[in-house]
């Protein structure tokens, strides 16, 4: 895979989330081997990786928290670096022109939320006429509970949210799969 026009965007990976209530480390250790499998085979490849993290005001997002920093134990060393405010990474933080200056056409997403700024960006990336490649197994989440009382498990929201971009907004791909880059590539 040539990474001449691939970007790895790596979404809220960050401490802030082990101080929110919901933060349970059962799928911690399988989401930090895969997206640190995706990290490593990105550079490896020439592919740009990019960290992103998210902010706010007050509380554990906050940069004076001490929290906006890389999830323990990753190892990145991004070749970009940008902070937002909302769900999509390209609102606001400066990541749209990065990518357009650098000549991008394709993104790999991998962090966490899976089904907020990982979808979100994922969508709003294949609006923008990105090709997506969403590797759910490099993202992470956790239960969430409706309106009606039922609990939806971390697999459960993953599975909705992968069902919901397939075909229609992105590739849902492994880290390999994503690192081998697109199919009709490779065809060629």
């Amino acid at each position: 895979m040539s990474g001449s026009d691939t970007a790895l965007l790596l979404i809220d990976a960050q401490e802030s989330f082990r101080h929110r209530p919901y933060w349970d480390e059962k799928d911690v250790p399988a989401f930090l081997d895969r997206a640190q499998a995706l990290i490593d085979g990105a550079k490896a490849r020439g592919v740009p990786v990019v960290q992103i993290f998210h902010v706010e005001d007050e509380g554990a997002f906050s940069l004076g928290s001490g929290n906006v920093v890389t999830l323990a134990p990753l190892a990145i060393e991004p070749d970009a670096v940008f902070r937002k405010r909302r769900h999509s990474a390209l609102v606001g933080s400066g990541l749209d022109v990065w990518l357009t200056e650098n000549g991008i056409r394709r993104v790999i997403v991998a962090g966490i939320r899976t089904e907020q700024c990982c979808e979100t960006t994922t969508r709003h990336a294949s609006d923008l006429g990105y090709e997506v490649d969403y590797v759910g197994e490099a993202t992470l989440t956790f239960a969430m509970t409706d309106a009606a009382g039922r609990t939806w498990s971390a697999d459960e929201i993953r599975a909705r949210t992968e069902l919901v971009l397939a075909g229609r907004f992105a590739r849902i791909a492994t880290v390999d799969e994503a690192l081998r880059g697109r199919p009709e590539v490779l065809a060629a």
